[in-house]
């Protein structure tokens, strides 16, 4: 099977709308082939609810989590399309999901990949190839991009598995977003977070 390139993914998410990790999986799954992956979209509902990805979220929701001790709290802003779904007890728990999470999580920089600053993308790679100089050439640039996909992984809230991995089966946020959009036959997105430490 080909590598599953970045370029190819972009290309399924034009094609889709759906999100970068589902277009990976779904390409993964189909061996690279590009029609199989779009049907495993919809299979899915990823397609559909990447249909309504560009429709305008402007209802939604604020949640807090305020941690044990008083020492880290959290606000969430999770939106929607309808006032209906807002008020949804789904919508609400998957908003005070993200604020659980994102309490556990104080190596957060952005919600999704495009959200990372590109001075804190560009000095992990230089981090990465200073690591990485000993590595011959012509595999220097994959393990590189290696290690960019694992620091994406821990800064990037979308594609982290859920901080309690039994009650969502190992699910990312981005899955749970995913499925809530499918569930409800709305854009749901993830706004923005802050996340407040006592001395940090």
């Amino acid at each position: 099977m080909s590598e599953i390139t970045a370029k190819d993914v972009k290309g399924l998410r034009d094609r889709t709308g759906a999100g970068v990790l589902a277009c990976r999986e779904a390409l993964t799954e189909s061996g690279g082939d590009v029609d199989r992956a779009v049907e495993i979209l919809r299979a899915r509902g990823q397609a559909q609810a990447a249909k309504r990805a560009g429709a305008e979220a402007t209802e939604g929701v604020v949640q807090t989590y305020v941690h044990a001790g008083n020492k880290i709290g959290v606000l969430v802003e999770v939106n929607c399309q309808t006032d209906f779904v807002a008020r949804n007890e789904k919508f609400v728990e998957f908003a005070r999901d993200v604020a659980l999470h994102v309490a556990a999580a104080p190596q957060l920089l952005a919600i999704s990949e495009d959200d990372v600053p590109a001075e804190e993308r560009e000095r992990e790679e230089r981090i990465a190839a200073e690591q990485l100089s000993n590595v011959p050439e012509n595999a220097r640039e994959k393990a590189i991009a290696g290690k960019i996909d694992k620091w994406l992984d821990e800064v990037v809230l979308l594609r982290q598995k859920h901080v309690h991995e039994d009650k969502h089966g190992g699910q990312t946020i981005e899955e749970l977003r995913q499925a809530l959009a499918a569930e409800t036959g709305e854009n749901v997105v993830v706004r923005r977070f802050a996340r407040f430490a006592v001395g940090g």
